[in-house]
């Protein structure tokens, strides 16, 4: 199939990348010409603009947005609305806020276009694992992508059978039909608020590990644990062995006191939306809201769960924290 790709950073060039290995032809663009030319040089057709991208696809034609979420997904879907045809289909692959997935898809509806939201896990190592994909949209349009979705998912030898599962086999190879438009991004944001909560639980737990000797203790009750070991031994065997557990253990390995790290750990909007999403639906969700408010908390106390925190963000996204400013003089 084909496809044209819109925003060619840390996942969108992947994406192509990994598409094009699967055999499907993409026409890629991005507004700095540096990574479309290599793209170009992998397969690709990399172009100057948006108008080209739309004109060097076959109808019905399929365009996939990878830009941050907000005014920049909104100018390019719009622009993109002007250009396309009825009957071509937008994806928004960013992580937008549900509601607006919910106003896009009745916005491109009424001029004839599908859209559709898609929930994109897999960071940075995506190209080589693969992506988990939450889709919400047109059953008709999710099924006549199908061959797209499927050569950028993990496969189902990426887990283990779940026993007795029976129904659509399209979650077992690692991308869900989550409902209409907005069930995408909804079913994303949930997922990255328990990624918060599971990745504060880490933190905290190797905070405590860390202080095992503090002065606080008596002598005898003193404990020096290396972080490094215990991570690389819960890898195998534990209930709490995880992805995010491989990236902990592998930044310590490399940095044991997490030196290279500031401690200051960014959130990009998925946290707050889940906890409001409670807020609306009186759901509690005390651990989401917590690990939330931790992240803030960070970025005036440098501790070592947010060393712990960053590293994980590092590992999985690419994700660079800003460095810890300097202390004020006076």
């Amino acid at each position: 199939m084909q496809l044209g790709m819109v925003g060619l950073g840390r996942m969108g060039g992947n994406i192509v990348r990994r598409l094009l290995r699967a055999g499907h032809a993409c026409v890629a663009f991005d507004r700095d010409p540096a990574p479309g030319q290599a793209l170009a040089a992998e397969g690709a057709q990399a172009v100057a603009d948006l108008e080209a991208l739309v004109a060097a696809l076959a109808p019905p034609r399929a365009v996939w947005v990878m830009l941050p979420a907000g005014e920049a997904t909104e100018a390019a879907l719009l622009t993109l609305a002007g250009l396309l045809a009825p009957g071509d289909v937008l994806i928004d692959g960013g992580n937008s806020f549900w509601k607006d997935g919910v106003r896009r898809g009745a916005l491109l509806r009424a001029k004839g276009l599908h859209f559709l939201d898609i929930g994109t896990s897999g960071g940075v190592w995506g190209l080589e694992r693969g992506y988990s994909l939450m889709i919400g949209g047109e059953a008709e349009v999710v099924r006549r992508l199908d061959p797209i979705f499927a050569a950028l998912v993990p496969g189902k030898a990426a887990a283990a059978p779940t026993p007795g599962r029976t129904g659509d086999p399209r979650p077992e190879q690692g991308y869900v039909h989550a409902g209409p438009n907005g069930a995408g991004h909804f079913t994303k944001m949930v997922h990255n608020g328990i990624e918060y909560g599971m990745m504060q639980a880490f933190a905290e737990g190797l905070d405590i590990l860390k202080h095992a000797d503090s002065e606080a203790l008596p002598p005898d009750q003193r404990l020096s644990l290396n972080l490094a070991d215990i991570t690389e031994a819960w890898r195998r065997g534990s209930v709490v062995a995880s992805w995010l557990l491989d990236l902990t253990a592998q930044a310590l390995a490399g940095d044991p006191e997490l030196a290279g790290f500031s401690g200051h750990v960014s959130d990009s909007g998925e946290g707050r939306w889940t906890v409001q999403a409670a807020v609306e639906t009186a759901v509690s969700a005390p651990v989401l809201s917590a690990a939330l408010y931790a992240r803030f908390a960070s970025r005036d106390e440098a501790r070592f769960s947010g060393k712990v925190l960053s590293a994980q963000r590092k590992g999985f996204g690419g994700h660079l924290e800003p460095p810890k400013p300097p202390e004020a003089k006076g």
